[in-house]
């Protein structure tokens, strides 16, 4: 009777396993990554018309968002992942929310602008005017920087805390003597009051202002194999924005995706140097120059205490994990 009985705990037993295995692995959850509009981010929309995160083997919802609204969402932990400004990184992880930035996908050489009203052509010539900015975001950092530039003290404009989105209204409106915006809200400002003019813009200040992707260091410790894949994809569609035979449509779908015309969208990738693998690498080397990312962090971080963003200064290295790109490698 025992022998019988050990024989048929050891069938059911069996059964039991057999049923297990053709009980199908729990699929993971899609990563969930904010990106905005900006030339260094919209080449994602090509990945996605393309199906390529598909191929890849890694379940990618992208979400666009206002930039701002992004950077909420991120720090509420409703995104593993989002496209940011390297400064305002290191703010919303300060504020809480921490991240590291895993892959750089530009540094901005034009499209970043301080945007003066007819009759201003330099900067010393907002010396105690009104600026529209947002206040303590990417912007207000270049604004800082092209008042440090020409000589003057920070505390020579009034800044009028202003959300991106709205500074062509406010520049349009005549009560502000310059805004600073990124493309293609910069744009936008000119627009709204012909006659104005970029005075300073982020070509005068290479490596100021990194953008990329920044992750949920917990999801980036369980899903390291998942983030590898989507630098795969960045890299593939970059590629395609690169290569003359598929230019075109890239530059075609990147510019649906913003609601311009392909003429125009080429000129705000003009103003975006996006970096090849290999500048991606060096960028990731550590130095104090803005060249590399933990320079560029750190200025970043000395401004973002400057202005109240946060009280204490942040340890650069936390906010960097270098490992992905330095592992990768072209396929």
């Amino acid at each position: 009777m025992k022998r019988a009985f050990k024989f048929t705990s050891m069938l059911a037993a069996a059964a039991l396993m057999v049923g297990a295995a053709c009980i199908p692995a729990k699929a993971e959850t899609p990563l969930k990554i904010g990106f905005s509009d900006w030339p260094g981010w919209t080449p994602w929309q090509i990945a996605i018309d393309k199906g390529w995160f598909k191929e890849a083997g890694v379940d990618v919802n992208l979400q666009w968002f206002d930039y701002s609204a992004s950077l909420d969402a991120f720090s509420a932990g409703k995104l593993d992942g989002d496209f940011v400004a390297n400064g305002d990184g290191l703010s919303v992880g300060a504020n809480g929310s921490k991240n590291v930035m895993i892959l750089l996908t530009d540094f901005s050489s034009g499209n970043d602008q301080v945007l003066g009203k007819p009759g201003i052509t330099s900067i010393k010539q907002l010396a105690g005017q009104k600026v529209g900015v947002e206040v303590g975001l990417v912007d207000h950092l270049l604004l800082e920087h092209a008042l440090t530039a020409n000589g003057m003290a920070l505390s020579a404009v009034t800044l009028v805390n202003t959300p991106t989105n709205n500074t062509p209204q406010v520049l349009g409106s005549g009560s502000v003597a310059a805004v600073a915006a990124w493309q293609p809200i910069a744009d936008q400002a000119r627009l709204a009051l012909p006659g104005s003019r970029a005075i300073y813009t982020s070509a005068q200040a290479p490596g100021l202002i990194y953008d990329g992707l920044v992750v949920n260091p917990q999801s980036l410790k369980e899903r390291p194999q998942d983030w590898a894949k989507v630098m795969q994809v960045w890299y593939r569609t970059l590629a395609y924005l690169n290569d003359p035979a598929t230019r075109a449509d890239a530059l075609k779908i990147m510019a649906a995706r913003d609601g311009v015309t392909p003429q125009i969208y080429q000129r705000y990738v003009k103003g975006t140097h996006i970096l090849s693998v290999a500048e991606a690498k060096a960028a990731f080397i550590k130095s104090d120059e803005l060249s590399s990312i933990y320079g560029s962090d750190m200025n970043a971080d000395a401004f973002n205490v400057r202005n109240g963003v946060y009280k204490t200064p942040q340890v650069i290295s936390d906010y960097v994990d270098p490992s992905l790109i330095e592992a990768y490698k072209a396929p």
